[in-house]
C-alpha cells in the first residue's frame, strides 16, 4: 500500500514523501497514529497543493528578508544608556532594545531574529547579526553612548 506520510517516521522517511510500505503496517499502525494517509488520488494532490503554497511562501518571505538585509546595510543605529558611578552602564542592551532602536530607526526586524552571544554591558561599536532567513542575514553596527542628562 502506498502511503504520505504526515510526520517524520525514522525508519521510513520524512514528512510529505510518498511510501510503500504493507498492507497491515499502514492500516494497524500509520494511519491509526496519524502519522500517514493513503495515497489516493485526491490525497496526493492535497499533498502538491500544499506544496506549492509553502514554496510560494517561503519566496514572499526569503524576498522580504533581502529587502530587510537592504534597508539594515544602510542604517547608522545609535542607543544612548546611562552611566553609574565609575562609567558603569545601568542593565544591559538586550535583543528587544536593538529591535526598538532599529524600529525607530526605519527598519522593522522582529527580536527573535538578533542574534546575540550575551547582552552588551559596555559603551562603544559593536557588530550585531540579524538572521532573517535560511541563509540570508544581516550585520548592524550598534552605537552604544552615553545618555546626557
Amino acid at each position: 500500500m502506498k502511503v504520505i506520510l504526515k510526520e517524520n517516521v525514522e525508519s521510513l522517511g520524512k514528512i510529505g514523501e510518498v511510501i510503500k510500505v504493507a498492507d497491515g503496517y499502514a492500516r494497524n499502525y500509520l494511519i491509526p497514529k496519524g502519522l500517514a494517509v493513503e495515497a489516493s488520488g485526491k490525497n496526493v494532490r492535497m499533498l502538491e497543493h500544499e506544496k506549492s503554497t509553502v514554496a510560494r511562501q517561503a519566496a514572499k518571505e526569503r524576498k522580504k528578508a533581502e529587502t530587510i538585509v537592504q534597508q539594515v546595510s544602510q542604517v547608522n543605529c545609535t542607543i544612548a544608556r546611562r552611566l553609574g558611578a565609575q562609567d558603569k552602564m545601568f542593565g544591559s542592551i538586550t535583543a528587544k532594545d536593538i529591535a526598538e532602536a532599529l524600529k525607530a530607526c526605519g527598519v522593522e526586524v522582529d527580536k527573535k531574529h538578533i542574534v546575540l552571544g550575551e547582552p552588551i554591558k559596555a559603551l562603544g561599536d559593536f557588530p550585531v547579526r540579524i538572521k532573517l532567513f535560511s541563509g540570508i542575514s544581516a550585520e548592524v553596527q550598534i552605537h552604544v553612548v552615553e545618555e546626557k542628562a
